[in-house]
């Protein structure tokens, strides 16, 4: 099957392309990374006037959606551009409180959704799936937590829903934060929930809620990982043609050509795994999780080889923090393990394929 964006789609993705470019990304993401949230902000008014935060809500909440292929083109974009804040979780968040309207838990999704829709609000996730701690707390303008969810985002998330006296899944909207943490990458600032806080939801529906949120939430964190991958892959294609080692550009040399033609092979199969991830969201597919998982892993490999190779060819300058190079390389590590790391992935489509197997 060939996954390919229509005409529409990319005419989507370069307006994104020229937006952000005309934007200066990189001093708005040392910026976020110092807590200075001005210019990233600014950047996610331009973003919420492009639709992007409209795309995983349907018409009824102020949405445009749900689409989640034109998600993962927001997404690759912002990663090509190195875009901080929380917009995966946003998104996230987003499904999760759709999905429980449709199980008709709809006030939090009334009172939430259109204001993430419009950009008028930012918010952020920790779920178990995701790990303990919550992007960009300190710039959200709510901190959902959701508990009693069970493991990871791995093959123990197709365990039974839960066992006799475990707690209920519950979804909460926390009271604030703690302290910012040091991140991989200086513009993901993790902070822990404070516990408590207003109670939303609980039940069943809530770890179904949590469960369809995560797969939005890796499926974004892959297209991401395909933008920074690509990013990083071009800038270091400039560079080999113009840096010079023997009278010649590096770009000339066997070995520096393979490396970048393998990481190049990479990004290329990994872009259809992660378009085909969001088509499998889009329909409802029983293995879309599974091809979530497939996408994170191939995605975000590819884009941490390419963080290795851009390293290699630039370098001593390559590790300089003054160097634009860096904010991609971060974040590139960074990704890697957000929302499913590779063994927890490898484990989801393992699980997958013997279940397809035994039926």
């Amino acid at each position: 099957m060939r996954f390919a964006l229509d005409a529409e789609q990319r005419a989507f993705a370069a307006t994104l392309d020229r937006m952000f470019s005309a934007a200066g990304t990189p001093s708005a993401v040392r910026a976020w990374a110092r807590g200075e949230h001005g210019p990233g902000l600014a950047l996610w008014e331009r973003a919420a006037q492009a639709g992007v935060f409209a795309l995983a809500a349907p018409e009824a909440y102020g949405g445009l959606g749900p689409l989640p292929v034109e998600v993962a083109v927001a997404c690759t974009e912002s990663g090509r551009h190195c875009v901080p804040g929380p917009l995966v979780e946003t998104v996230a968040v987003t499904a999760l409180l759709v999905r429980l309207a449709e199980a008709d838990v709809a006030a939090p999704a009334r009172e939430w959704v259109p204001r993430l829709c419009a950009g008028r609000a930012r918010a952020t996730l920790a779920t178990p799936a995701g790990g303990p701690y919550a992007l960009d707390a300190d710039a959200a303008d709510a901190v959902f937590v959701v508990t009693g969810t069970g493991g990871g985002h791995g093959a123990e998330a197709d365990a039974p829903a839960a066992e006799a006296g475990d707690p209920p899944a519950e979804l909460r909207l926390a009271p604030g934060h703690g302290p910012v943490l040091a991140s991989l990458d200086p513009a993901r600032r993790l902070a822990r929930p404070c516990p408590g806080g207003v109670l939303l939801a609980a039940g069943p529906v809530v770890r179904d809620a949590a469960t369809y949120a995560a797969d939005w939430a890796a499926c974004a964190t892959a297209a991401q990982a395909l933008g920074v991958g690509q990013a990083l892959l071009g800038r270091t294609v400039e560079y080999a043609g113009r840096r010079e080692q023997f009278g010649r550009a590096v770009g000339s040399f066997q070995a520096v050509k393979h490396r970048l033609a393998d990481t190049l092979v990479a990004l290329e199969f990994a872009r259809p795994l992660v378009h085909g991830a969001a088509v499998a969201l889009a329909t409802g597919a029983g293995t879309a999780s599974a091809e979530v998982a497939a996408a994170k892993v191939a995605a975000c490999e590819a884009a941490y080889a390419a963080a290795r190779t851009a390293l290699q060819v630039h370098g001593a300058i390559g590790y300089t923090a003054e160097y634009d190079l860096s904010l991609w390389i971060g974040k590139a590590r960074a990704l890697r393990s957000a929302w499913g790391g590779p063994q927890e992935c490898r484990r989801k489509v393992l699980h997958q394929g013997e279940n397809i197997f035994h039926m």
